[in-house]
């Protein structure tokens, strides 16, 4: 009787701490959404922009190479944001352009126009692990930040350089996606991102963006002009430095239609 009644409260306990464990898994998550949809909800309502940049392309040598490009970006009720990314110099890469409709819950639908092909090719699904224009970013890594395309777990909360910072682990729902997890740190005062850990197929860290030189628009809007995204796997960065930009400077649907990359000035 005495074994039954041991193995009974062990069987117990175990229950209790299993129940427990969940409890506090799932705590962590509805709070790791709560924190996402504050992200969220803080980058509202700039409805679109103008931006100039230049990206810098590093090799594991320490040899760059720069690249002048012009953003246009429109945000989009009811579904992800709108981007088109059009290339000025150097002169083997002016005139090409890069085209991303984003979306909430289905796969994005992106587009790059090659001049010199004078043709428009479009980016699987299965092809956005794929690197953009030769750089450290993926074509997955242009898409714009929606809830739905991530589990959102709370890890903890630390310090960052002079930020205290929510941690939080992002899962992507997209199986074609090129990670298994990513690691993002928010500051607790605007909810801005300042680092993103990602993480490969098997696991692995296989990359970092950084964020700095925040600048405030329109008394709400936060965004990085300075972005840097380093390989650990192949020692090779990219960094993006935003020189000029603007909100609400009257930009459409009709500005990012397909057919507009061709006519790309």
């Amino acid at each position: 009787m005495n074994q039954k009644l041991s193995q009974w409260k062990t069987a117990a306990v175990l229950a209790l701490t299993l129940i427990g464990t969940s409890s506090v898994a799932l705590a962590d998550e509805q709070r790791g959404l709560e924190i996402a949809q504050e992200r969220k909800l803080r980058d509202q309502g700039w409805v679109d922009s103008l931006s100039t940049m230049e990206m810098i392309l590093t090799d594991s040598q320490g040899a760059s190479s720069t690249r002048l490009m012009r953003l246009k970006s429109l945000e989009v009720d009811g579904d992800g944001d709108k981007g088109l990314t059009i290339f000025d110099q150097p002169r083997d890469v002016k005139g090409t352009a890069f085209l991303n409709h984003s979306h909430i819950t289905e796969a994005d639908d992106q587009w790059l126009y090659l001049p010199a092909l004078k043709r428009v090719k479009r980016i699987s699904s299965r092809n956005k692990s794929g690197p953009f224009m030769g750089s450290e970013f993926s074509y997955e890594d242009l898409s714009s930040f929606e809830l739905e395309k991530y589990r959102f777990t709370y890890l903890k909360q630390e310090q960052l350089n002079d930020s205290e910072t929510f941690v939080l682990q992002q899962i992507p729902t997209d199986k074609h996606s090129g990670y298994t997890k990513q690691i993002a740190w928010l500051d607790t005062e605007h909810y801005r991102p300042l680092k993103v850990e990602f993480y490969d197929r098997r696991g692995a860290l296989l990359k970092t963006l950084t964020f700095s030189d925040y600048q405030q628009y329109l008394s709400k809007f936060w965004r990085a002009h300075k972005m840097v995204m380093v390989n650990h796997l192949s020692g090779k960065s990219t960094e993006l430095n935003t020189s000029d930009m603007q909100f609400q400077t009257g930009l459409s649907e009709k500005d990012f239609q397909k057919n507009v990359l061709k006519r790309i000035r």
